[in-house]
């Protein structure tokens, strides 16, 4: 984009300066299409949600009901998702110059100021939505986005965070865990469940659900230049074995929480079927990427499967 004509005194024309941020809602619009891909990211914040907040009254031995509250939590965790993906945009620039120069930052479809403008609205928009809920609420979700800037600029500083893919994934991996402590919290915090080792296990459940997807899709045969992979450090089949025992420990979480309800509450555990096909039909191959598509199915079912159990009468 070319900069904009300017006066003798060095300052842009206000007409032109009118423009530009006329045109920022739509170059935003545009990123979130392209970078946040809303129709995956949405489903998943809001099957998150609904599988964490009626898991735990589930395991409580309450039927659930989803409430106004429950669509608070939805867009909170959608709208953080977001601010996270942005600030991912900015942190990985450099790296994306040399080996994706298509993407909106390095191409000028879109620009830092324009990101950072936006993630600030993100945080008052879910400051605001939570003050309604409790103290507790705003506290934890402003925890977690303050957790992501502190990421960016520890991978700033440190080449190591920044490049060995599974230091980086025990440094970053948190901020999932801080999401998933802002719903049960939040939930404590309005009398819904009471806190006990059962959240333990739901968030423990949460986490192998996402880590199985996250290994999933960074795991491969072959490491294409400037692809930060899993397998690259662990070796294929090590990886993939990382990512069946992780649809694996799902399973296991489940029984912990529901088996004492009788066969009828292991049904979902049935999911696993999916990442046990597709991690075969990877060591099979001996080439290619690990199947997401299995993977993805794997946490769409999984979710969906614990919030209709969550509704139904034990």
């Amino acid at each position: 984009m070319s900069p904009a004509p300017r006066h003798a005194s060095g300052r842009r024309p206000p007409a032109t300066a009118a423009v530009t941020v006329s045109r920022v809602p739509a170059r935003l619009g545009r990123f979130v299409l392209t970078r946040f891909t809303p129709h995956l990211y949405a489903t998943y914040g809001l099957l998150w949600v609904l599988a964490l907040e009626g898991s735990a009254s589930a395991a409580s031995g309450t039927v659930w009901r989803p409430s106004g509250a429950t669509w608070a939590r939805v867009v909170t965790v959608v709208l953080a998702l977001l601010f996270l993906r942005m600030l991912d945009e900015r942190k990985d620039l450099a790296h994306d110059r040399v080996h994706h120069p298509d993407r909106p930052l390095v191409t000028g479809a879109i620009i830092a100021g324009e990101l950072s403008g936006a993630m600030t609205l993100i945080t008052v928009v879910v400051t605001g939505l939570n003050a309604a809920l409790s103290t507790a609420a705003v506290l934890l979700i402003l925890a977690t986005l303050a957790y992501g800037l502190f990421l960016a600029v520890l991978e700033r500083r440190s080449s190591a965070v920044r490049d060995r893919q599974l230091l980086n994934l025990a440094v970053t991996y948190p901020v999932q865990v801080l999401l998933g402590c802002y719903v049960y919290g939040s939930l404590v915090a309005a009398g819904t469940v009471a806190a006990d080792r059962r959240g333990a296990v739901l968030l423990g459940l949460c986490a192998c659900v996402f880590l199985h997807f996250e290994f999933a899709r960074k795991t491969a045969w072959e490491t294409p230049p400037g692809a930060r992979l899993y397998s690259t450090d662990l070796g294929p089949r090590r990886s993939a074995a990382v990512t069946a025992g992780l649809a694996a420990g799902a399973v296991g979480c489940q029984i912990l929480l529901f088996a004492p309800r009788g066969p009828s509450g292991l049904l979902p555990c049935a999911a696993l079927l999916l990442p046990a096909w597709g991690t075969r039909r990877f060591l099979a191959a001996g080439r290619g990427p690990f199947p997401t598509a299995a993977a993805t199915a794997f946490v769409v079912t999984t979710h969906l499967g614990l919030a209709v159990r969550a509704v139904l009468p034990s």
